[in-house]
């Protein structure tokens, strides 16, 4: 055997082939866990620099809000420690019958309290009594909320588990559901700009633009959250 065919089958040996790599320590390397099943310590409340006390609740590997539908004790919104430019963010989720809720980015504080960004919209589009017959899709899930109608439905009925996605990457925008791309926007572009004029949001100076924080909502309604993480790009 040659010297230098003799070094490469000796490393070949040495050295792990990437299927061997562990799939925890791939995920270290490129992704940040935000909830891992059962760590919260990335997420604070909007209204008190803490986790909620009451209101999400961390059980069988999964974040919970309004569990049971039990308003009584609401938790508020939660948001991310950490601000967020271009990055991927996986997560999945569980909507209980007729549930109502968000994932916001990009999220900005501004003068009079308010923290508003994007939304990711989350709701059980053929059980929610607001949206059930509405013909805009515009507050379905996976839209860009009040801007962007998803490209198509994909979303499993209620009490199953779906997968969410958000890209951002410069003012480039992609929202998937389910493993398929739903919404496509450029922050900024003349299409955005229209968009957010026939919006709620169309006084809202800056909105959606640059980095900004991840938000959970507190809705009222029950909806259930795990395998949270996101890479920054």
């Amino acid at each position: 055997m040659q010297p230098f065919i003799a070094c490469l089958a000796l490393l070949s040996i040495l050295l792990p082939s990437p299927a061997a790599v562990p799939p925890s320590e791939i995920l270290q390397e490129k992704w940040t866990w935000l909830f891992d099943g059962k760590n919260t310590d990335q997420w604070v409340s909007t209204r008190y620099r803490q986790f909620p006390e009451q209101g999400w609740v961390v059980a069988d590997n999964t974040l919970t809000v309004n569990k049971g539908g039990d308003k009584s004790k609401r938790g508020g919104d939660i948001i991310s420690k950490k601000q967020y430019a271009d990055f991927d963010l996986q997560f999945e989720f569980k909507l209980a019958p007729g549930a109502n809720t968000g994932l916001k980015y990009a999220v900005r504080k501004y003068p009079d309290g308010a923290l508003l960004g994007p939304e990711y919209q989350l709701i059980d589009d053929t059980g929610n009594k607001d949206i059930a017959n509405d013909k805009d899709d515009k507050r379905r899930t996976a839209s860009l909320y009040e801007m962007v109608a998803p490209s198509s439905r994909k979303l499993k009925p209620a009490g199953q588990w779906n997968t969410g996605r958000i890209v951002v990457k410069g003012n480039e925008v992609e929202h998937w559901l389910n493993g398929t791309k739903v919404v496509e926007y450029q922050r900024g572009s003349a299409q955005f700009m229209k968009a957010k004029a026939g919006s709620k949001f169309k006084d809202v100076e800056g909105f959606g633009m640059g980095e900004g924080y991840l938000l959970l909502q507190d809705h009222g309604d029950e909806a259930s959250f795990r395998n949270i993480k996101i890479r920054e790009l």
